[in-house]
């Protein structure tokens, strides 16, 4: 009998069929098989990955190290929900993520499963540490799809339309952006303004931030800006929040990309690429913080997973062995220099920004902010995937173009995307 063959639309038909309108689809591409910063889809059509799972496979697709210590977990034991039998590996990523974590102080980690889990422990551990309910974060923010991250998130459409109501006190901070004319003084005047309007300080559990902010559209958090953060928490016995879901596990040329600034953050929620593809989330901060909540207080069925703490454990050791953090400042420069260049010749582009590896481009009419140009960046990363190069879109606006190729992908491969990101902005 001959075998029919499978096809993206028929797939993808079936899934229109199966599956929730709400689950959203970038691509109308389904995957036979990935490896490294390559895959393949199931009409064996071959694709550049500069998406990495949104920011989760910085070590690639099948690196071989982690896949082995997988199986290798796999004949011990998979599952015995960490707070019933304990098991080592939990112990020693912990031991691990705590001295990779900055701060000259005593630190402690939990485990969980996904990014939202972490942020919403972050927020738990604050309140009993502080004994207060209040918390800050700010516009454009993405921090989760729980109720409780999507009040933190700064951003209505598409992920808080007909959800709410959400969680009280919470409120939003501006974010700093020079581009649209936000400056460090502005973004530290609106929390001044919460503090006169909405709660006083001595309310304020926690002040959340990205470093740099994912789905707000890779903005970076100016150093002072961050700088100023800690002095204010400091002033005001306000516990910060470095949510690096997104930034964290090497991305930005340092392990936390909160170090470049020279803050210790009380508390740091990690996911994503932390296990090169096994769900698992931590929060990593001050011991005397994360020993606040009562015994039976944290925890969850999966959480710490022990195939995903092998995983965890084998991506500590590949960046140690391919240096990676040094391969993602190599990467981004690589990344920007191009970038600009292009920039330089297209007017359609009107800033180029990142920090390390985590790089983007904001798109507008004829160059004007005022402008942002949403539907460029879509049949931008439309005609990419048609030439075979995987891209995402981001930001308030919808307007920016996002790389998160692998840290372990060749200069050769990641020039062959940037010349598709080239030719396609050309054809549209």
């Amino acid at each position: 009998m001959t075998a029919v063959q499978t096809t993206n639309a028929a797939l993808m038909a079936r899934r229109r069929a199966a599956i929730p309108r709400g689950v959203g689809q970038s691509h109308e591409v389904f995957i036979a098989r990935g490896d490294n910063a390559e895959v393949w889809d199931v009409e064996g059509n071959r694709y550049i990955d500069f998406a990495g799972g949104i920011a989760v496979l910085n070590t690639g697709h099948c690196r071989p190290e982690i896949v082995e210590a997988v199986k290798k977990q796999l004949d011990l034991y998979t599952h015995t929900c960490f707070q019933v039998l304990a098991y080592e590996p939990y112990v020693e990523l912990a031991e691990r993520i705590n001295a990779l974590a900055p701060g000259n102080f005593d630190k402690k980690t939990l485990f969980l499963s996904t990014g939202a889990e972490a942020v919403e422990n972050a927020v738990k551990i604050a309140r009993a540490h502080t004994k207060r309910s209040a918390v800050i974060a700010f516009t454009s923010g993405y921090h989760g799809r729980t109720l409780l991250t999507l009040g933190l998130t700064g951003k209505v459409a598409p992920y808080k339309l007909g959800f709410g109501p959400f969680p009280n006190e919470i409120f939003h901070a501006q974010f700093p952006n020079a581009l649209h004319g936000v400056s460090v003084d502005d973004a530290m005047a609106s929390i001044e303004l919460i503090f006169k309007n909405d709660v006083e300080a001595s309310r304020v559990a926690a002040i959340i931030v990205e470093p740099v902010q994912g789905e707000g559209g890779f903005n970076v958090a100016p150093f002072d800006f961050l700088q100023r953060l800690r002095a204010l928490c400091d002033q005001h016995g306000i516990l910060l929040i470095a949510d690096e879901i997104q930034t964290g596990a090497g991305r930005t040329g340092t392990w936390f990309a909160i170090e470049q600034s020279g803050v210790a953050p009380d508390m740091i929620t990690m996911a994503k690429s932390m296990a090169g593809g096994y769900p698992i989330s931590a929060v990593v901060g001050r011991a005397e913080v994360m020993d606040a909540p009562a015994a039976g207080g944290l925890g969850g069925t999966y959480a710490g997973s022990p195939l995903a703490c092998a995983a965890a454990l084998a991506v500590l050791d590949v960046f140690d062995k391919e240096q990676l953090l040094q391969r993602s400042q190599a990467m981004g420069a690589r990344l920007m220099t191009s970038l600009q260049a292009l920039a330089a010749k297209d007017p359609r582009i009107a800033e180029v920004r990142g920090l390390g590896a985590m790089v983007a481009f904001e798109l507008c009419k004829n160059g004007d902010v005022h402008q942002p140009d949403a539907d460029l960046a879509k049949r931008l990363s439309v005609e990419a995937t048609q030439r075979g190069l995987i891209l995402l879109t981001c930001g308030t606006y919808g307007n920016v173009v996002r790389i998160l190729v692998p840290l372990t992908a060749s200069d050769a491969i990641v020039d062959e995307g940037l010349a598709i990101i080239e030719a396609a902005l050309a054809a549209i």
